[in-house]
């Protein structure tokens, strides 16, 4: 049933905002559809939580058990989601940085509607695709059968494209026809690694949908052929990999963040991205098992060193502010794929506290970025000066998401990094002196970007419509007390969800 929540809520919102996503209360029923999802999620996780490792879907929506006909379908339905400690931390995270950028989108809708960015029609378009998109990202999340994750993956793609395009510019258009082709490409690739993945069930499971559910898929990954899996990982790999912007496979990432409205920047750095890597990881699972070596985890530490050394150093050279922290995105999405891919206890706790903190602190940091720019008029960084003097909330708002976004200690961030540098340091020495220079480069690029903007000599405008910030430092101060002191249900949920991934 809560499963059945999750899904069908956005769902609904979806169908309800495409019919009054115009109105004047449609960023109220927005950002109430996806309080709704939030708290169908905190339902599921309690039970997960409750209940154990695996939580199905249940059958209790059956009047009548003696009807052959529902209790097959109940069957059917029951194969085809599944909830573990992985996936319900990852759904949970999803929908609270879905609901708290919901809130920060009322204001921000509102001002860009206020100097004629967009009109009623898009911003129908736009609140529709928004909890269209949150649905695609739940269920690919959710769902246990990796074809229909393909599927709902390439359907969060669609959604986001007609987002990214929503202010119909011809840099608007242009970025969202190269997200467009760049993602369908990389996404061809994930199909046909799914399909060698299957070809490779098939001979196991027999044929049928079985041979698709990852549950069964991970009962039989030691009997599965080790070469066909090899080569399905690779295609894995670059297909979801460009989902998560891994180098050289970015290329969209920066165009898609800079011309799309901010609230769907926020999403697609905090949750998008954190998605398809999803994908790749439970792909790894299956691989490792059939191989018995860490093949996979090769390849996802090299795809991980490479984005996080090159996007550093692209950092220095950005002028627009959210290209800059779009680059940031890439650097922290190849620090998760360098640290999964090292495996292990450590390595994979690491990571899933990494996914959290940078997703609560990119989504913190484009909030404030999309009212700067707001105020500003514009995005480029040297035009924005002052922020300190016409909004020190705003203000303190960047440099403190700034600063945690960089590492620096006491938050969260900073623990997770010296995780994962650690590990690096005793299993992959080799890796360590790459990353360190990384992250010092990211940290002399954005901060000498920041400085200026919130302390120099004032050129911004107050904003016609009062800010959102509360979202900005709620999730501030969750990536704050992660790096104080991580509860110890948190803990377990990360060291069984590290269990599971290996």
């Amino acid at each position: 049933m809560e499963i059945a929540l999750v899904l069908g809520v956005p769902l609904l919102g979806a169908l309800l905002l495409a019919l009054a996503g115009h109105r004047s209360w449609a960023p109220e029923l927005n950002a109430t559809m996806s309080f709704a999802t939030f708290f169908a999620t905190t339902l599921l996780t309690a039970r997960v939580i409750a209940g154990g490792t695996m939580v199905w879907l249940d059958e209790r929506f059956i009047v009548d058990p003696s009807n052959v006909l529902l209790v097959a379908l109940a069957g059917l339905l029951r194969e085809q989601f599944f909830v573990d400690p992985f996936n319900v931390f990852l759904v949970a995270l999803t929908a609270f940085v879905g609901f708290t950028t919901a809130l920060f989108s009322r204001p921000y809708m509102r001002t860009e509607q206020d100097h004629g960015r967009v009109n009623p029609a898009r911003l129908r378009l736009y609140h529709s695709m928004y909890q269209l998109f949150t649905f695609t990202m739940l269920l690919c999340l959710l769902s246990n059968n990796v074809g229909v994750m393909w599927v709902a993956m390439e359907g969060a793609t669609l959604s986001t494209v007609l987002l990214v395009s929503l202010y119909r510019t011809p840099a608007s258009l242009e970025a969202a026809w190269k997200y467009f082709i760049l993602c369908s490409v990389g996404l061809a690739q994930a199909l046909f690694g799914t399909i060698l993945l299957y070809f490779a069930a098939e001979k196991v499971l027999g044929p049928g949908g079985t041979a698709l559910l990852w549950t069964h898929l991970h009962q039989v990954r030691g009997q599965l052929e080790p070469t066909v899996l090899s080569l399905a990982f690779v295609f894995l790999l670059v297909g979801y990999g460009t989902k998560v912007g891994l180098v050289p496979l970015h290329n969209w990432l920066p165009d898609a963040h800079a011309e799309g409205p901010t609230p769907i920047s926020a999403v697609l750095s905090g949750l998008l991205l954190n998605v398809a890597l999803y994908a790749v990881v439970r792909s790894k699972v299956l691989v490792d098992g059939a191989l018995g070596r860490n093949f996979s985890g090769g390849l996802m530490m090299g795809f991980g060193l490479l984005s996080v050394v090159v996007a550093a150093f692209f950092l220095s050279r950005q002028r627009d502010i959210k290209r800059m922290f779009a680059y940031s995105s890439v650097e922290h999405m190849g620090i998760m794929t360098f640290a999964f891919g090292m495996g292990g206890a450590v390595a994979a706790f690491a990571g899933l506290l990494h996914m959290t903190v940078h997703s609560l602190t990119k989504s913190a940091i484009f909030f404030t970025v999309g009212h700067a720019s707001q105020a500003a008029g514009t995005q480029n960084m040297d035009s924005i000066r002052g922020l300190i003097q016409t909004s020190p909330t705003l203000g303190w708002g960047l440099v403190l998401g700034s600063l945690a976004i960089l590492g620096l200690p006491p938050f969260g961030v900073f623990t997770s990094e010296f995780m994962v540098l650690t590990t690096a340091m005793h299993e992959h020495s080799w890796a360590t002196p790459f990353l360190l220079v990384a992250l010092v480069v990211a940290f002399a690029s954005i901060f000498g970007r920041v400085q200026p903007m919130v302390f120099g000599e004032t050129t911004a405008q107050r904003l016609p419509r009062g800010p959102a910030l509360v979202p900005v430092f709620a999730h501030l101060a969750i990536v704050l007390a992660l790096g104080l002191y991580i509860p110890p249900y948190l803990v377990g949920w990360y060291r069984q969800a590290a269990a599971l991934i290996g």
